[in-house]
């Protein structure tokens, strides 16, 4: 059998290439080790009629009009706007810190923009930024650090936040005002019907083949392709010839109740060391169901399993760099996605970063 390109792995990344290259009239292959599509976005319903996701809650969210009109294409969508809140001196408070944060823990009465913004310069420290804790303390002290990041930050990576670098922080704003949404893109929707039936959209065309259960270095010797697009871990793909990246995995234990809910809010976190989960979600938040079951899951952070998290250290990033110079040896072979190129992406971002590698390889082939 014979391809223009086999695609490695059926995540967002890989099926947004699919889809583009096909429409392209491209023969494409796409394969994944797992026993179905969609990679970490997989849902499902479960046995409450609960639409889980079973690699724990994915949110779209985006500022980008091009990328919301592709998958626009795929999905019908449903209003969604994300609210977390961090249990903390046995009260809920907003997460990222606004206004209200700061009211609810200091026990304050800050009435403006200006009022919060005085007390957190109060607060903060003046810091030369090396590391995740100097990120926080330098936003909001050390206080603050020590209540809603330590705990949690040392719980999600398995490190002191010492030894993270700057970059796991830094994207986690601070807010004056009042608004306790967890994002402020312009586009805040989930897929109506799901991630799964929209990825399945995606992979209709008739000249995209699926392949699951199919790990890349068993793939059978009978398959021809011209092009490869890899969107696996990197240092799988060169048989951890220079040592094995460092990626933090999660357990996931998944609780089912017969009411209605089982929180007040979609998410909770857990930054004390002492409650070894993480967080808690409840699913029927983020799809908007309305029956009288839910279910829950409890993320539990683990080094053991697959991989979820690049765990962003110096000695990973040069251990990548590695890796990287090898793959750029490679003809006719592309590297993308989180595990391919040991990055964090939203949702948006790596169907951006596909959008415009599909575009360069078309115009080559046009």
């Amino acid at each position: 059998m014979d391809y223009d390109f086999l695609i490695v792995g059926s995540g967002i990344s890989g099926c947004t290439i699919a889809e583009q290259l096909a429409s392209k009239s491209q023969k494409i292959l796409i394969i994944d080790k797992r026993n179905h599509i969609g990679g970490n976005l997989y849902d499902e319903y479960d046995q409450n009629n609960v639409l889980i996701h079973k690699y724990g809650p994915h949110i779209f969210h985006t500022n980008s009009k091009i990328v919301f009109d592709y998958l626009s294409k795929f999905t019908e969508w449903i209003k969604y706007e994300h609210k977390v809140v961090a249990f903390v001196d046995n009260k809920y408070v907003p997460i990222p810190i606004n206004r209200n944060t700061l009211n609810l823990i200091f026990n304050l009465n800050l009435k403006t923009d200006e009022e919060a913004t005085q007390y957190l310069n109060k607060i903060k420290e003046d810091k030369i930024i090396k590391n995740s804790r100097d990120v926080v303390i330098s936003k909001v002290g050390n206080e603050l650090y020590k209540k809603l990041f330590e705990g949690y930050t040392k719980k999600q990576w398995g490190i002191s936040p010492e030894n993270l670098l700057p970059e796991i922080t830094k994207r986690i704003p601070v807010r004056i005002n009042t608004d306790d949404r967890y994002f402020t893109d312009i586009y805040q929707y989930m897929p109506k019907n799901g991630y799964t039936a929209m990825i399945k959209k995606m992979l209709s065309n008739e000249n995209i083949t699926t392949l699951i259960n199919t790990d890349f270095k068993d793939l059978d010797k009978k398959i021809h392709y011209k092009n490869l697009i890899y969107t696996g871990p990197i240092d799988y793909f060169f048989d951890y010839k220079y040592g094995k990246l460092q990626y933090r995995s999660i357990i996931f234990e998944f609780e089912r109740y017969n009411k209605s809910h089982y929180q007040d809010y979609a998410v909770v976190n857990y930054p004390d060391e002492k409650v070894k989960y993480t967080r808690i979600t409840e699913f029927k938040y983020l799809t908007g169901q309305n029956i009288d079951k839910t279910t829950i899951v409890k993320e539990y952070p683990t080094n053991i399993g697959e991989e979820y998290y690049p765990i962003l250290t110096e000695a990973n990033i040069d251990l990548y760099k590695k890796y990287k110079l090898e793959a750029d040896k490679l003809p006719n072979t592309t590297f993308i996605g989180r595990l391919a190129e040991f990055k964090y992406y939203n949702i948006d971002q790596a169907v951006a970063s596909a959008l415009l590698l599909s575009k360069k390889i078309i115009k080559e082939f046009d």
